[in-house]
C-alpha cells in the first residue's frame, strides 16, 4: 500500500427489493473518480426482480444471492467475508454516492490511520440542500443524537473531517478484518440500532469513527415499512423495532452502572413514547417488542460479556446527555413540541447528575 492509496477497495451493496433504487445506486459506483476493485451486491432474497434485473444490466456485478432475508446485518456481513480487499465500502441500495466522494473518504482514512469506519454526509435525495444523516453521538438513553439532522448544509456544522462518536449505515467506508474481529453487525437487529452498537462497540474499544463533510451520498428513499418521510404515517414494524432494539442495545452495550443510574430517565422515556405509540396506532408494535425484548435477554446478556471484554473506556466518556433527535414529523408543533422539549431538558439535567457516577 502506498502513501497515496489505501489499495484495493470492494464495494459492498445491500439490497432486498431495491429493483427502483439499484441503477442509479451501482451506476453511481461505477462512475466513482477512485476505481473499485470489485463490485458486490448481496440480496436478502428479493422478491421483486431485483437479480434478474442485476444479471441483464449490470454484468460486471457479483451477486450473492441469500436464501432468507435476514436483514441488512446479515447481509452486511457477508459481503465483508465475500470482499478480498482490506477495505470495504458498504452501500445500501438507495444510496447514490457523488463521483468524488470515495476519493474523499479515503484521502481521510490516509490522513487518519486511527479510523476504522469513515462515513460521507448523506443528503436528502429529493432535497439535496438537506442534510440527512451525518454521524452523531450516543444518548445515554440508548439513542442517537444525530448531527446536523434535516439542516439545511449550508446551516450544518462542521467542515472537511470531523471525528464522531456514532456513525450511520447509509455508506461506510471500513476496515474489513476489523470489523469482522468485532462481529461485524449485529444480526440480532434485523434492521435499526444496529449502526448504533456497532458504534458504541467500537468506541469503547478505543477506536475511531470519522465523518466528511464535503464527501456527499445523495439519501433517496429508505426501506418500505421501516423508513418515514414526508406525510407517511409512523410504520407498525419500525415501532416494535424501536421498543425491542432500544432495549438490546442497553443490556448489551451500556454499563451495569449506567443502567442502574440512568433508570429514571429510562422510564421517563418509556412514558413519553408509550402514548406516542398509542396516538400513532402502533401501540401493539410497542408491546410486541418489549416482549421480544424479554425473550432475548439470555442471547444478549451473553452478547454483552464478550462486548464488556473489549472496553477500554468508560461510559461516562462515551455518552451524552442530549439533544434528543426527533424527526420533524414528530415534531410537529402545539403540545407535542411542548412534551418532547420538557422531555429533552429532564434528559439533560439528569444525565449531568449522573454522568460521573457511571464507572
Amino acid at each position: 500500500m502506498s502513501a497515496s492509496t489505501l489499495g484495493p477497495i470492494t464495494a459492498v451493496v445491500c439490497n432486498y427489493n431495491g429493483r427502483e433504487h439499484l441503477p442509479p445506486c451501482l451506476s453511481a459506483l461505477r462512475l466513482s473518480s477512485r476505481k473499485l476493485a470489485e463490485l458486490v451486491v448481496v440480496d436478502n432474497a428479493s422478491t421483486d426482480e431485483s437479480v434478474e434485473l442485476l444479471r441483464r444490466d449490470f454484468r460486471d456485478v457479483r451477486v450473492v444471492q441469500l436464501a432468507t432475508n435476514d436483514g441488512p446485518c446479515a447481509a452486511r456481513n457477508r459481503g465483508l467475508a465475500e470482499a478480498r480487499s482490506e477495505w470495504v465500502l458498504l452501500v445500501d441500495n438507495d444510496a447514490v454516492l457523488a463521483p468524488d466522494a470515495l476519493a474523499k473518504l479515503e484521502q481521510a482514512a490516509l490522513a487518519r490511520p486511527d479510523a476504522v469506519v469513515i462515513q460521507p454526509r448523506s443528503v436528502v435525495a429529493s432535497q439535496p440542500g438537506t442534510v440527512h444523516y451525518d454521524g452523531g453521538s450516543l444518548h445515554y438513553c440508548g439513542l442517537f443524537a444525530l448531527r446536523n439532522f434535516f439542516r439545511p448544509v449550508a446551516q450544518a456544522e462542521g467542515r472537511g473531517v470531523v471525528e464522531v462518536d456514532g456513525c450511520v449505515s447509509v455508506v461506510l467506508l471500513v476496515k474489513r478484518e476489523l470489523l469482522l474481529e468485532f462481529g461485524g453487525f449485529d444480526p440480532a437487529y434485523f434492521i435499526l440500532f444496529e449502526d448504533l452498537d456497532l458504534s458504541l462497540r467500537l468506541r469503547m474499544a478505543g477506536h475511531t469513527i470519522l465523518s466528511v463533510e464535503d464527501a456527499i451520498c445523495h439519501h433517496r428513499g429508505g426501506t418500505p415499512g421501516i423508513s418515514f418521510r414526508g406525510k407517511i404515517g409512523y410504520p407498525q414494524r419500525r415501532a416494535f423495532l424501536h421498543s425491542r432494539n432500544r432495549w438490546i442495545y442497553l443490556f448489551k452495550c451500556h454499563q451495569w452502572s449506567t443502567l442502574v443510574l440512568s433508570a429514571p430517565a429510562l422510564l421517563l422515556y418509556e412514558l413519553v413514547w408509550a402514548p406516542f405509540t398509542l396516538l400513532s396506532g402502533t401501540f401493539s408494535g410497542y408491546l410486541r417488542g418489549k416482549w421480544a425484548f424479554v425473550t432475548t435477554l439470555g442471547s444478549t446478556l451473553r452478547a454483552r460479556r464478550e462486548v464488556q471484554r473489549r472496553r477500554t473506556r468508560p461510559d461516562r466518556e462515551l455518552l451524552v446527555g442530549g439533544p434528543l433527535t426527533i424527526a420533524p414529523q414528530l415534531d410537529s408543533g402545539g403540545a407535542k413540541s411542548f412534551v418532547l422539549a420538557g422531555l429533552n431538558a429532564l434528559l439533560t439535567l439528569w444525565w449531568g447528575v449522573i454522568r460521573g457516577l457511571c464507572r
